[in-house]
């Protein structure tokens, strides 16, 4: 007689196999990912090697040191040279920057400030940029030159200064979206700035602190001072993907400038499944296969590549995908798959759990089917068979006895 606890025991264990299947899927891919990659590689780069700007114009500009190596590296950065009346560093939105670490196959992105002086006249300005990794071995470099026109801004624009680190944001349509802004007073008066948005029609804008969620249209700026101002940022649901303008103004009796931030929409994500019936069970008998047909719909506004189907099931079950994957599923389209499922030799007569998975790039879906393992056909013919043989002998029994 079996103990009570091994059932328990099994389920225990196939709950353990379902939960750490994904993870160590996942953790393969990785490792034949990094293996790929080279031992070691980095390097750096502005978002733009060449800009032009007024006369007086400060720049802020990304700055991407990127690790394409198999190893994790502490990478120092630099402008080894700064061209005269030019202030140039490299930060963050806290502190100046002069090292990153960077895991293997990563970013990290930096920024890059530069900032003339009044004397500072038109011309071209070129800014080498370093990088080296901390043992020395890897060095890598780029530059900006920046283009300083003739013609500088109005004398009133001088009074208010904006400053975004990252001007572009990227994400699906579904995303909000949180800009970080610094309004410099450089006026010579403590100064109330007013503020406003203009971006795509039926898309929410609004000026915030940081990390808070209430409101403002207006900020109190000391001489001299400046603050960060969050300027969140919700699309229309039904906004096509691509890219998008929001110009925002800054302005008040003694100065005013305004910044433009671009929104790049790639769409929504979405998998949606299930089977043409809506009922989610099968009937089989073990050592089988038994056939089931589902849809796999793409519901977002944005293609899905490379959607994969993974199954969690019993033990020495076998289950088949046809077709095994999808290399893309465009925006609105459904596509037929068949599953085959083939219980174990072994398996007892009752119900089993088959989970099923459609792994696209950027969205998933999960389905549960009911999987109910009877008797084979063959043993209820053998059991007619023996009641047959039993009632015919039964019969031949009672003739006999009648003749005596």
């Amino acid at each position: 007689m079996k103990p009570r606890h091994v059932p328990f025991l099994w389920l225990f264990t196939l709950c353990l196999m379902v939960l750490l299947t994904p993870s160590l899927a996942t953790r393969a891919l990785s490792e034949e990912k990094k293996r790929d990659l080279p031992q070691r590689a980095i390097s750096i780069a502005p978002e733009y090697t060449g800009i032009v700007v007024s006369k007086g114009e400060s720049v802020s500009i990304d700055l991407t040191v990127a690790n394409g190596g198999r190893e994790d590296e502490s990478i120092e950065v630099a402008i080894p040279t700064v061209p005269q009346g030019w202030n140039a560093k490299i930060k963050t939105y806290s502190f100046d920057v002069t090292g990153v670490h960077v895991a293997s196959d990563k970013s990290k992105s930096l920024t890059l400030k530069l900032d003339p002086q009044e004397e500072v006249a038109p011309g071209k300005y070129v800014f080498p940029i370093t990088a080296q990794t901390i043992d020395g071995k890897l060095t890598a470099s780029s530059r900006l030159t920046v283009t300083m026109k003739a013609e500088g801004k109005e004398k009133e624009d001088k009074g208010v200064n904006i400053t975004t680190s990252y001007p572009v944001l990227q994400g699906p349509t579904d995303a909000k979206f949180e800009f970080s802004m610094e309004v410099e007073n450089k006026t010579d008066k403590e100064t109330i700035f007013n503020l406003n948005a203009q971006g795509p029609e039926n898309w929410e804008i609004n000026f915030k602190p940081t990390y808070e969620d209430k409101y403002f249209s207006s900020l109190r700026i000391k001489a001299g001072s400046s603050q960060t101002v969050a300027v969140a940022v919700k699309p229309y649901l039904l906004s096509e993907p691509g890219k998008y303008s929001i110009k925002v103004k800054v302005n008040s009796e003694l100065a005013k400038n305004e910044a433009e931030l671009q929104v790049v929409l790639t769409g929504t994500y979405k998998i949606d499944m299930g089977t043409p019936t809506g009922l989610l069970s099968l009937n089989a008998v073990r050592g089988k296969e038994a056939n089931i047909s589902f849809y796999v719909k793409n519901t977002g506004s944005a293609p899905q590549n490379n959607v994969r189907f993974v199954s969690f099931k019993p033990e020495n079950w076998k289950v088949e995908f046809k077709p095994e994957k999808l290399d893309t599923l465009p925006p609105g389209e459904l596509q037929q798959v068949e599953l085959t499922v083939t219980p174990s030799d072994q398996a007892l007569v009752g119900d089993y759990s088959v989970a099923v998975s459609a792994e696209g790039e950027k969205a998933n879906k999960n389905m549960e089917l009911r999987v109910t393992v009877k008797a084979s056909t063959a043993w209820g013919w053998v059991g007619i068979g023996i009641i047959v043989v039993v009632l015919a002998g039964l019969v031949g029994l009672f003739m006999s006895f009648g003749r005596r």
